[in-house]
């Protein structure tokens, strides 16, 4: 294992038994075998750094929240600064007051694993890595082909044959070597991790690294921003991986320790799955504390198509220390939510997003969530990603 070129002011902490260690060479997981997560226990995060974040753009404008040196450059493509879109009609209609879309379909690779990536690409290139690998239910896959491209790396890159046909062209457009295997992520994540032993390729899964989390977390951090350091109530997020969750709790407790935002106030974190993948789901209601492999996962969703999630456990800490939930919500619904949002607000949606105005009826039909409360949905992808036509009058 190599040091970075510049000694890092990071640490790495084990998600589940609270090891400490440097980030030397190539961190994957713990020893125990679960995520570690940075810690940055030299850094402060003064009051006047928010006047400074104005003048910046990009996820990157965040970089002392972030896991990269002041002399270091990122592998980037101008992610972040996505819309935060309040509903007008949707929302009288559905029947609330103060409802909001992080819309990150505006993304360069059209969803929001382009955070993700962009840090995940840019530590491992700058310790040396030229070859990687993932599983991908689609979009990461998108996102890990641009930013190594942009990196003049290689990487091979494991999909279901089930993936949309649009998402499957852009991983080749951007160059990289797909592979389409039969079965779910859980196949391909065990072939990506064959492979990178093979290859000596570096594995970029969910949460078998420790920086995919630290791109995702400026979701949050880009929340507070955009509504001046005031968080939500309540936020809804597509689970599959977990990870964008995951990591804007984790910004919300970094923004508390800087004083940006108050202590105490996070929003309440709910969880969406489909009911055809829930584990998440499953875990939640039986009070469990990590999640068990959901049997045959089947749903047009594909990024909630994720049998077994690593970050189990902190998805489910999460939504327990917010007082928030988990919710399933059926695939037939999801084609309602997609049509109405794109034709009252001019939204295209993702089903992973079209998923999250599906659970915030029924979420306030079960009484956990108040219609007028502030409440942030997320579209966690480009609608047209998904479509490989569309029937046109007259045809």
């Amino acid at each position: 294992m190599t040091r970075h070129a510049l000694s890092p002011d990071w640490q790495l902490e084990c998600s589940a038994c609270g090891k400490t260690d440097p980030p030397d060479g190539l961190p994957t997981v713990c020893g125990c075998g679960l995520p570690w997560l940075v810690r940055y226990p030299e850094r402060s995060w003064h009051q006047e750094l928010k006047t400074g974040l104005l003048a910046r753009r990009g996820m990157w404008r965040f970089r002392e929240f972030l896991p990269i040196t002041a002399d270091e450059t990122p592998v980037t493509l101008g992610e972040g600064d996505t819309p935060l879109l309040r509903l007008g009609q949707s929302a009288r209609r559905l029947g609330f007051s103060d409802l909001w879309m992080k819309d990150e379909a505006s993304n360069p690779t059209g969803s929001f694993k382009a955070r993700g990536l962009s840090a995940a690409v840019t530590r491992a290139r700058l310790a040396g890595v030229t070859s990687f690998t993932l599983p991908t239910a689609g979009n990461a896959g998108v996102a890990a082909s641009a930013y190594c491209a942009r990196a003049g790396a290689r990487v091979r890159v494991f999909a279901p044959r089930t993936t949309p046909a649009t998402i499957l062209t852009q991983i080749v457009t951007y160059g990289a070597e797909l592979v389409l295997l039969e079965g779910h992520i859980g196949d391909c994540g065990r072939a990506a991790k064959a492979w990178a032993a093979e290859s000596n390729s570096f594995d970029l899964s969910t949460l078998r690294e420790p920086y995919r989390i630290e791109g995702k977390k400026t979701l949050g951090l880009e929340l507070a921003l955009q509504h001046d350091w005031r968080l939500p109530d309540a936020i809804i997020y597509p689970t599959g991986g977990g990870t964008g969750l995951i990591g804007m709790w984790k910004a919300f407790e970094e923004l508390a320790h800087a004083g940006w935002v108050e202590e105490g106030k996070f929003p309440k974190m709910f969880s969406v799955q489909s009911a055809g993948c829930a584990p998440v789901v499953e875990a939640f209601e039986h009070g469990a504390t990590d999640c068990a492999p959901w049997p045959d996962p089947a749903t047009r969703a594909s990024g909630l198509r994720v049998p077994h999630p690593l970050g189990g456990r902190l998805i489910l800490e999460a939504l327990g220390e917010s007082g928030g939930a988990a919710v399933a919500v059926g695939d037939e619904r999801l084609e309602e939510f997609e049509r109405s949002l794109a034709r009252e607000e001019g939204i295209d949606l993702s089903p992973e997003g079209a998923a999250t105005v599906a659970a915030a009826v029924d979420l306030e039909a079960r009484g956990l969530l108040d219609r007028h409360q502030r409440i942030v949905l997320f579209n966690t992808g480009a609608g047209w990603l998904y479509r490989d036509a569309v029937s046109l009058p007259g045809s």
